[in-house]
């Protein structure tokens, strides 16, 4: 489409998404980044992912971390987080995305939950590293389902079985977050939001950034272009997508996508949906 770009805006910034056949709730992820800097967003989905070179400096649940080669960088679903190169080289990585619900399907676990964002330990993130490349280039199912079985033992003494943010009482903010997704097409008003947590716009505002540390414009945002992701991957046509997840036209839903992503719809729903 004229004036979107089909990529990233630097050259030589570039990402490739895969899901592999045979894993539902799994997408595989690889990127080279030098230039590009990731708004705020989210996976509801675990994002486990190694640093094969350079290095990243993310913002996540409120605290600045960077991650070198040989790092393990691990999230939680649902937390939102930025991405940037920590050196003039940018960084170059590779993620798996597991869906929580498939997550305890596999393992029968319940309760998966990672404390630590960021472990740098070439003993731990180099096997993982040759595991995730080794899903990339599986050619059979079969194959595929015995690499995702032993990422998921590699990582699971990280892990711990309880989210304390699912069992202890829930914020005053849980309402509004909840909120923004269950209506994502329609238009959301400020005082609406503040009604919810019992605050005045103006401290809702204040009091919103300093918890999540984003507006929640920001969130909003965040869980349209996710959903977009999600039912461009299902083969849903893009102007379609825009309209569910409450945004103007296609080229609306365009520019957004490729800013957040750094590749246009279209482009990313022919990566995931190849055979």
């Amino acid at each position: 489409m004229e004036g979107v770009p089909a990529s990233f805006p630097y050259e030589k910034d570039r990402a490739c998404f895969r899901q592999p056949t045979g894993l539902p709730g799994v997408e595989l992820y690889q990127a080279h980044i030098s230039r590009y800097a990731f708004e705020p967003h989210t996976h509801e989905a675990f994002g486990i992912g190694t640093i094969e070179a350079g290095a990243q400096r993310f913002r996540y649940r409120g605290t600045q971390y960077t991650a070198p080669v040989n790092s393990l960088v691990t999230m939680n679903p649902d937390e939102l987080h930025t991405g940037e190169s920590a050196c003039e080289e940018g960084w170059r990585y590779q993620m798996i995305y597991i869906q929580p619900q498939r997550m305890e399907e596999l393992t029968g676990d319940r309760g998966w939950w990672f404390n630590e964002a960021l472990l740098t330990d070439p003993r731990v993130a180099q096997p993982l590293s040759r595991t995730l490349a080794g899903l990339w280039q599986a050619e059979s199912e079969l194959a595929r389902h015995g690499l995702l079985a032993e990422l998921l033992l590699q990582i699971r003494p990280l892990a711990r079985m309880a989210s304390p943010g699912r069992i202890e009482t829930g914020h005053r903010f849980d309402l509004v977050r909840d909120y923004l997704r269950a209506n994502l097409a329609e238009p959301v008003r400020l005082d609406e939001l503040a009604a919810l947590a019992s605050l005045s716009p103006w401290h809702f505002l204040r009091a919103f950034r300093q918890h999540y540390h984003v507006t929640p414009h920001q969130m909003l945002m965040a869980f349209r272009l996710y959903e977009a992701k999600q039912r461009l991957a299902r083969g849903e046509p893009a102007a379609s997508v825009a309209a569910a997840v409450g945004l103007t036209d296609q080229a609306h839903l365009t520019r957004a996508f490729a800013h957040r992503y750094g590749i246009t719809p279209g482009r990313y729903q022919k990566q995931v949906r190849q055979p």
